[in-house]
């Protein structure tokens, strides 16, 4: 078989890689229902849903009947799901180990906390191999030149203003 057949062959379907996801992620979406009725903002939201009434933005998911905060996965706030879905995209098989914006987009792909993108970037920046693995972005650092010694005081005034720098992550 050459690489034209392989390419023309078609073996690799969305659907194959969904059923892996799914997988992953059933025992986690009932471990989240049950946490949900413990916490106080989400119980309130669960109960209109079980009288029938509807919430701005909420929905019910119909096979698993988890709530949806337009269409993602409502997650309580418990810091230990939280970080058991934070691993599970993190270091997520198909695409290895990600850094911050890349698992934060894994994340928000499906799911939703309050305070999610802080909690990403804290528990990103925590781990070591992340912070080793990170590439350096700027050049290598010149040589030293150290400004001479002037022969008396106030002989030599420098001031710099360093102006127009570009944005990093979208910050000055």
């Amino acid at each position: 078989m050459n690489v034209q057949q392989l390419i023309n062959q078609d073996e690799v379907q969305p659907s194959r890689f969904f059923a892996v996801k799914v997988e992953c992620f059933s025992k986690l979406i009932e471990s989240i229902k049950k946490k949900l009725w413990k916490d106080s903002q989400y119980r309130i939201i669960l109960q209109d849903f079980g009288k029938g009434q509807s919430v701005q933005d909420y929905s019910l998911n119909s096979p698993s009947q988890s709530p949806l905060f337009k269409d993602w996965v409502v997650v309580p706030n418990d810091p230990t799901i939280q970080l058991i879905i934070l691993q599970k995209c993190h270091y997520y098989p198909l695409a290895c180990n990600l850094g911050q914006e890349k698992t934060l987009k894994l994340v928000k792909r499906d799911f939703h906390w309050s305070g999610m993108n802080q909690f990403i970037k804290d528990y990103v920046s925590s781990l070591q191999q992340c912070s080793r693995n990170k590439n350096i972005h700027h050049e290598k650092f010149g040589l030293l030149k150290p400004l001479p010694i002037p022969n008396g005081p106030w002989i030599c005034i420098s001031k710099y203003f360093i102006t127009q720098l570009p944005l990093s992550n979208y910050f000055d």
